[in-house]
């Protein structure tokens, strides 16, 4: 029976359900680089350049297993543009017996998927993803009848299932959680490792030059690309990870310096999320760290929790929550971005440093996504679509089912608390904590209101004052009332007028991208 296999950007994994069972001779893997995927939004161009890189690297990968692969590029003439205009394409040239594909990552792509069936004229069998721990319904059994959906005792089963940091029935050193230990600042004289860099090869180079000149309005710098395409590269990159920065990740992941783009984090979540690496061997790997004495557990479990922890939930709450949940909006914001989310020009320390590395490498690590630039969205009363789009557009590691919880739920807190049991915000003075921006910045950290104030400062009281009504009875959120309470009248007007002097400046200069 000849089968045909396609194969999507985001399943560059050998052992891919659709593969599995595949004999070479009756095979023919399918990969399409197409106009609907790298244009339905405006994507950074390091992120076209790694998707569309990886993906030529990987059908180089799978015939030398032996695979027969049938590659679009995206400057075929006869290219259609689409995932199912290219499989029709195929059908025609190939003349299978059958369609097995792996069911895809997001609602759009698989409706896709599910209308192959009717639309060829021959079975189509979509598979589980089964690089997951979790499957679908496992999510929703465990969601079932539950008040709230939080994610710690969802990480827990997740441990318990995969017996990762387990001794017996017990997690190791008797404690599921060790976040506490990881809050401390860095210091810029720490010696910090580096990740590796890769020098882009003949394919990258064809790759590079295709997206300089289509997509050159795109967002984003390709100076410098630097990143791996490869599983050799992805290998190498977690290599250097597990030997030189996890035994300090822990202490350190929330920690954020001027100039220092990487600190102790892996960089590992693009080859993650398009399937060069599997989540499972990277966790295994950190746990054999931690047995062999090479890193302490807050490293180890901060780690694994990232991976079968949050990135798990994420997609759980992405399938269960369904198509509906990009339009989500509780605290109906409908703001528009800042212009310089698009170019890294604002004389806001913190946020410059953050978007402007985001913008050179399509690349920030999670504290400033959630504490500076999603922080500040947030309290802006940024629109939750708009704020989902960008993160979607600007990050290499941003698939919508991974980034969207994250972005509209945990960030922007547009599902109302089904992510985050309160909203993720912060004055200044948690990013001055965190950090050495404040330091280096015009406005001044301890300043509440005036021309040299902190914007964060009066945003965040204002912000307060703008959702009592939704916020006020969170008991998570009473301490910031009580405190906000204590204030004068007079300081609380102070305030609100500071935020709204800062917030029509930010509408007199538009948006941008």
């Amino acid at each position: 029976m000849k089968t045909l296999v396609p194969v999507l950007g985001d399943q560059l994994t050998a052992t891919i359900s659709a593969l599995q069972g595949a004999t070479h001779a009756d095979t023919i893997v399918l990969m399409m680089e197409v106009a609907d995927e790298t244009t339905y939004v405006r994507h950074h161009k390091q992120k076209l350049v790694y998707i569309l890189s990886a993906m030529r690297h990987h059908a180089a990968y799978l015939r030398d297993l032996g695979w027969t692969v049938d590659y679009i590029t995206l400057d075929d003439p006869d290219n259609v543009g689409s995932f199912t205009g290219e499989v029709a394409r195929a059908v025609d040239r190939h003349d299978p017996d059958r369609i097995v594909v792996t069911e895809a990552g997001e609602w759009r792509v698989q409706t896709m998927l599910e209308a192959w069936d009717e639309r060829f004229a021959i079975p189509v069998e979509i598979r589980p993803d089964r690089r997951f721990v979790a499957s679908h319904a496992d999510f929703d059994q465990w969601a079932q009848g539950r008040k709230g959906l939080t994610m710690e005792y969802f990480y827990r089963d997740m441990r318990r299932r995969t017996g990762l940091l387990m001794d017996g029935k017990d997690p190791c050193e008797g404690r599921w959680n060790f976040d506490k230990d990881n809050r401390k600042p860095a210091r810029a004289d720490l010696l910090m490792p580096r990740p590796l860099r890769f020098d882009p090869d003949e394919t990258t180079r064809e790759v590079i030059a295709l997206v300089t000149d289509r997509f050159a309005d795109n967002p984003g710098t390709l100076d410098g690309f630097a990143w791996g395409v490869s599983r050799d590269d992805a290998q190498r990159q977690a290599e250097q990870f597990f030997s030189h920065a996890l035994a300090d990740f822990g202490p350190y992941e929330d920690a954020m310096l001027t100039g220092e783009r990487h600190l102790w984090h892996s960089i590992l979540s693009p080859y993650l999320n398009s399937g060069l690496l599997d989540p499972i061997d990277l966790c295994r790997r950190a746990e054999q760290a931690y047995r062999e004495g090479k890193a302490p557990i807050n490293s180890v479990e901060g780690y694994i929790r990232q991976i079968i922890g949050w990135r798990e939930y994420m997609r759980g709450i992405y399938w269960r929550e369904g198509p509906d949940y990009a339009t989500r909006n509780y605290l109906e914001h409908t703001r528009a971005l800042p212009g310089f989310y698009w170019t890294g020009d604002t004389d806001m320390h913190c946020l410059a440093q953050a978007i402007g590395q985001t913008l050179d490498t399509a690349h920030a690590h999670h504290i400033q996504r959630l504490m500076v630039t999603g922080n500040f969205a947030l309290l802006i009363g940024a629109d939750p679509a708009a704020v989902h789009r960008w993160y979607l557009e600007i990050y290499l590691d941003a698939y919508e089912w991974v980034e969207l919880p994250n972005t509209l739920g945990m960030s922007q807190f547009g599902d109302g608390g089904i992510v985050g049991s309160k909203p993720y915000i912060s004055s200044g003075s948690y990013i001055d904590r965190m950090s050495d921006y404040c330091g280096q910045c015009r406005y001044d950290v301890k300043q509440r209101t005036g021309k040299d104030a902190c914007p964060f400062n009066a945003l965040y009281w204002d912000f307060l004052a703008r959702h009592e009504d939704k916020l006020g009875s969170n008991p998570r959120m009473s301490l910031a009332y009580r405190n906000w309470e204590k204030q004068s009248p007079h300081d609380r007007k102070a305030l609100r007028k500071h935020a709204a002097n800062f917030l029509s400046s930010l509408d007199d200069t538009g948006a941008a991208g």
